[in-house]
């Protein structure tokens, strides 16, 4: 593996040149590549934010470079076969895709609603999508391939599945189709029988760490580690964590928590004003609570890993240990029915956190 280089301004999948913790779908790519029998549609599998768009990107700088042609004789004069999916930095094909001008690569993603680019389309529109068979069957403007990466197939409705499928019946020469997807299970059946998939796992949580402390040099590694242990191997989960002052936030409720059984009502309520005004806190705070509730619900089963704040492991497993597990597996389905509520009715986001709170309270106090 190569030395991992990502600096602060270095993030996004399309700029992101290195890829760690997925060598085995890197290789399992080069295999089909120096085979010569490459799959024309590829289904990148896992979980948000563990790479799925990097290792993408990588695959398209690869191919659209001409796949490591070039890089010396081997045995009789033949090129030597790549054994990584990485090219030379200097290569013009990087600074190409990194602006989005690449004439032999097409990226579906979902556009914004408005010019002031403030919220995204909910959906890949089928008229998006329509272009993609020509723009495949095309002869490539810079090299032998032209690529399209789909992010995420997940996004597209019923009408533009059916218009990726169509291409995916009848795939052109020389044109690759990437497409990623969180939940593989929802897409057309007929989709995946058409794709070779390549699934990836979530990251340790020392990889996390790592890219975390490269692309926050200021992060602090007691910090790093509470987020990547948050984060559950997403380092997009992490960024983003780390971005909207998710680990202040989730401090700032075990600290609450730890006052179970009886919570401090005065203090509760601080904390439900604070996160009630924003969006993004309020989503992130009833995300992080759902996961703090499995993770009580795993000690109870004997299981359980590590800990983001130094303590909570023992106040899960004092509190579980009175009430047991099945109390814990009704409460999560409750409370992420009242946030799935909250998100599809509008209801007052202050309520709500103290609901879900007091049922918390009431279940450690029976």
């Amino acid at each position: 593996m190569s030395t991992l280089s990502i600096d602060a301004e270095d993030i996004s999948p399309r700029t992101a040149t290195d890829l760690i913790g997925h060598e085995a779908a890197e290789h399992a790519f080069l295999d089909a590549w120096n085979s010569g029998r490459l799959a024309h549609a590829w289904l990148i599998c896992g979980p948000r934010g563990i790479g799925k768009a990097t290792l993408a990107y990588r695959i398209a700088r690869f191919v659209l470079s001409g796949g490591g042609a070039g890089g010396g004789g081997g045995l009789f004069g033949e090129p030597e076969k790549p054994t990584s999916l990485e090219i030379d930095p200097r290569h013009p094909v990087i600074r190409r895709i990194a602006s989005g001008g690449h004439a032999d690569l097409k990226v579906l993603e979902r556009s914004w609603t408005d010019d002031k680019k403030t919220k995204l389309k909910s959906e890949i529109p089928v008229d998006d999508v329509r272009g993609v068979g020509g723009f495949m069957s095309l002869t490539p403007g810079e090299g032998g391939w032209r690529v399209v990466i789909v992010d995420a197939a997940d996004e597209m409705n019923r009408s533009s599945a059916n218009a990726i499928l169509k291409v995916l019946e009848e795939p052109p020469r020389n044109a690759l189709m990437l497409l990623l997807s969180h939940s593989p299970g929802r897409l057309l059946p007929t989709i995946r029988s058409r794709c070779r998939r390549l699934v990836l796992r979530p990251l340790e949580d020392d990889q996390v760490t790592l890219l975390l402390r490269r692309s926050n040099p200021d992060l602090t590694e007691e910090d790093a580690r509470a987020l990547a242990r948050l984060a559950e191997g997403s380092i997009g989960k992490a960024q983003g964590l780390a971005a909207e002052g998710g680990l202040e936030l989730y401090r700032e409720m075990v600290s609450l928590l730890n006052g179970l059984p009886r919570l401090d009502i005065p203090a509760l309520h601080a904390f439900a004003d604070k996160v009630a005004k924003g969006e993004d806190s309020f989503r992130t705070v009833t995300d992080l609570l759902l996961w703090w509730i499995v993770q009580a619900a795993t000690r109870s089963a004997g299981q359980g890993g590590g800990e983001a704040v130094v303590g909570e492991a023992a106040l899960q497993c004092r509190l579980v240990a009175a009430a047991g597990l099945e109390p814990w597996v009704q409460l999560w389905e409750k409370t992420q029915n009242l946030f799935g509520r909250a998100d599809a009715v509008n209801l007052d986001r202050k309520q709500v956190l103290l609901n879900a709170f007091s049922a918390l309270e009431r279940l450690c106090r029976a």
